[in-house]
């Protein structure tokens, strides 16, 4: 049973009395009424090959409150959207596959790019863009969550608690993050957010200063959760990240487009396991290490948006800060991992923190080697302004495709 203690800005709602899943559903078919809700799946071609998609579409299956899903699939060709077709088909909710390298698709892509308004670069955050387009686009739903494919401790009351706050008429939740503890095979996951996150939020407000900012990211339990849902409002002003930065980007701009009263963090599942990235402490541009430049980059691009000066002199102070911070953070870690009978090696942790350590520093002067760089996707507000019917041509190629090559099923 979790505690009911409040730090931070943000609201954090506890699972405190495990309250059944049935009486949540019950309670989210009736605000159904009000509020109709839609599910975003952001996958990737190989994840419906892969373990854990096959048995979410299984919870999925018994949802009895949502009233549309949108799958974007990136990295698939004819063939294997195709099959994403017949993969999705037993959903008995409303569903649309957005077939992100489709001609259609990319031909609207290409259109954008020619205005300066397409996302520069391929990944996640492009696919939760264009779907949040489609969202849009489609008019259906007033309250939308979104999770990764890849959890394969996945049940769906990670849905019901995710959504449950946005979709609540009594509630005035904007934006809602979910949280959880990252425990797999008897060790304690997570690194990057233990071990890169919440040490360096601490480093920054040492080195650069308290501020509203900083406090409030650190408010948050599990900062870089793929899980969180929204109001769809949201959806017209937010700008996100194209990179692993995506989750950052993200509350980054709920702080900036609302107040701290109409967001909050829930807790949705006490187990929680999903797919692993490698170090990849030899390669920049892989796993972890890339992951960790685009994360701290994100940091420092919002830090100078509120008025912060860095400079060398300030990656330098951060990075040592930082790392005496994050080895204290491991034994904090192996302590609470031998109290709950967890494994910890200490040895791989302090591996992480030297990598993420050097990478403060990669990512401090790619910041300032590019200072105009533009790494947010353009709002859907701004993208409408330029190209007024392109949510229309949107659905329409999404609705398209399904009609041409639904009938191989």
């Amino acid at each position: 049973m979790a505690d009911f203690y409040q730090n931070g800005y943000i609201t954090t709602l506890h699972n405190m009395a495990d309250r059944s899943l049935e009486e949540l559903e019950t309670e989210l078919v009736s605000f159904s009424k009000k509020r109709p809700m839609s599910l975003i799946l952001p996958s990737l071609f190989s994840e419906l090959e892969g373990e854990a998609l096959p048995k979410i579409i299984d919870h999925l299956t018994q949802v009895r409150y949502l009233s549309e899903i949108v799958i974007g699939l990136d990295r698939a060709d004819l063939g294997q959207y195709q099959h994403a077709l017949k993969f999705f088909k037993r959903l008995p909710q409303h569903h649309r596959i957005l077939w992100n390298d489709g001609p259609r698709l990319r031909a609207i892509d290409d259109e954008l790019s020619l205005l300066g308004l397409a996302p520069e670069e391929p990944g996640k955050g492009r696919n939760v863009w264009y779907c949040m387009g489609y969202i849009l686009s489609s008019g259906v739903a007033e309250s939308v969550a979104l999770h990764d494919c890849d959890i394969l401790t996945y049940d769906r009351e990670l849905l019901a608690r995710l959504i449950y706050p946005v979709a609540n008429p009594q509630f005035n939740y904007e934006f809602c993050k979910g949280y959880y503890a990252r425990i797999a095979g008897g060790r304690i996951s997570g690194r990057v957010s233990r071990l890169l996150v919440t040490p360096l939020l601490r480093t920054l407000k040492k080195v650069v200063g308290n501020g509203a900012y900083l406090d409030y990211m650190d408010s948050f339990r599990y900062p870089l959760s793929g899980e969180f849902s929204f109001r769809r409002d949201v959806l017209n002003d937010i700008r996100i990240p194209s990179d692993w930065g995506l989750e950052i980007g993200v509350l980054s701009e709920m702080h900036r487009n609302y107040a701290n009263n109409r967001l909050c963090q829930v807790d949705i599942a006490r187990v929680y396991d999903h797919k692993h990235q490698n170090l990849s402490a030899d390669d920049q541009n892989k796993g972890l290490s890339k992951m960790s430049i685009d994360i701290t980059k994100a940091l420092f691009r919002k830090l100078a948006t509120e008025g912060y000066v860095l400079s060398n002199e300030v990656f330098r102070s951060v990075k040592a800060t930082y790392f005496r911070i994050a080895l204290d953070f491991i034994e904090t870690y192996r302590n609470d991992a031998l109290m709950n009978g967890l494994s910890l090696d200490i040895h791989e942790e302090e591996n992480a923190v030297e990598m993420f350590a050097q990478n403060i520093m990669i990512a401090g002067q790619q910041f300032l080697d590019y200072p105009m760089d533009t790494p947010f996707i353009p709002s859907w507000n701004r993208v409408v302004s330029a190209m007024p019917d392109v949510l229309i041509r949107l659905n329409e190629a999404v609705e398209a495709d399904r009609r041409e090559f639904f009938q191989s099923e």
